[in-house]
């Protein structure tokens, strides 16, 4: 894996913890990296002020980082106001996806991003469940206009009734991804992390044998398949463990580390 020069990296469940948190071991493994001239990337599913507050927390202030599951890629620099800049963003016309699971399911919490502030929202979601704002506005208004990231949420469901009903309703023209909770993931068709990231490897001039994944959840699904080496958590389902080159440790055993070492050998 030496010859590894772009790594992608999730971030929930692969390097901070359930409870927000990033070892010293994920901090010194990723700073190593980065001393020794690897591109990191993180690739996620939160929003991008969300991101890049975790990619500064690391100590990344230069490169990219991919956010909304590949909608919303963005370009660290410190000397932005926010420290980035967005370099692209793909939307898409939530109103079909969205009507149709308010009729499956019309007690859901509907949220669609607002990039760089929050979300606008039908309803507050559950504390800590969304970062940045939530601004409430009615389901008309929420359909109403282009969007990068769409989430949608059944506080009182499961993550297989998600499944049922995305497979009853059908979902044309989105990606989707199911999280661990009773949580959908709505992105413009054909967007993924992993598409996101071969426009980052092209922009970074990086052959495609030299890439490196970390995840572990449905939306890493395309980036573990994306990536030269595809390694799923330990504590993945068997969905994202099969999509996987190969399976590391769980995010308790601080999974990620020993991988991330691995390149620098």
């Amino acid at each position: 894996m030496s010859r590894t020069r772009l790594v992608a990296l999730d971030v929930d469940g692969t390097l901070m913890s359930y409870d927000g948190v990033l070892s010293a071991g994920v901090r010194a493994a990723v700073a190593d990296l980065v001393a020794a001239g690897v591109h990191v990337v993180l690739a996620t599913g939160r929003s991008t002020h969300s991101a890049v507050e975790v990619a500064q927390d690391l100590g990344l202030h230069e490169g990219w980082v991919v956010a909304s599951n590949g909608a919303v890629t963005a370009r660290l620099d410190p000397a932005a106001p926010d420290g980035y800049t967005v370099a692209r963003a793909v939307t898409f016309d939530p109103a079909p996806a969205l009507r149709a699971i308010a009729l499956e399911i019309p007690d859901a919490l509907f949220a669609v991003e607002d990039l760089g502030v929050g979300f606008r929202v039908s309803r507050p979601f559950p504390p800590g469940e969304l970062t940045g704002e939530q601004r409430i506005e009615t389901f008309e208004e929420l359909v109403g206009a282009p969007a990068t990231r769409v989430i949608i949420r059944n506080p009182g469901g499961t993550p297989e009734e998600f499944h049922e009903i995305v497979e009853r309703v059908g979902l044309h023209q989105v990606s989707y991804a199911v999280g661990w909770s009773a949580w959908l993931d709505l992105t413009p068709g054909g967007v993924s992390k992993g598409s996101a990231l071969e426009e980052v490897r092209r922009d970074l001039a990086v052959e495609p044998f030299a890439t490196l994944a970390i995840g572990d959840g449905e939306n890493d699904l395309e980036m573990l398949r994306w990536a030269a080496c595809g390694v799923a958590m330990g504590h993945a389902r068997e969905v994202v463990r099969l999509a996987a080159d190969e399976v590391t440790g769980t995010i308790d055993d601080d999974g990620a580390v020993p991988v991330l070492r691995r390149v620098l050998v």
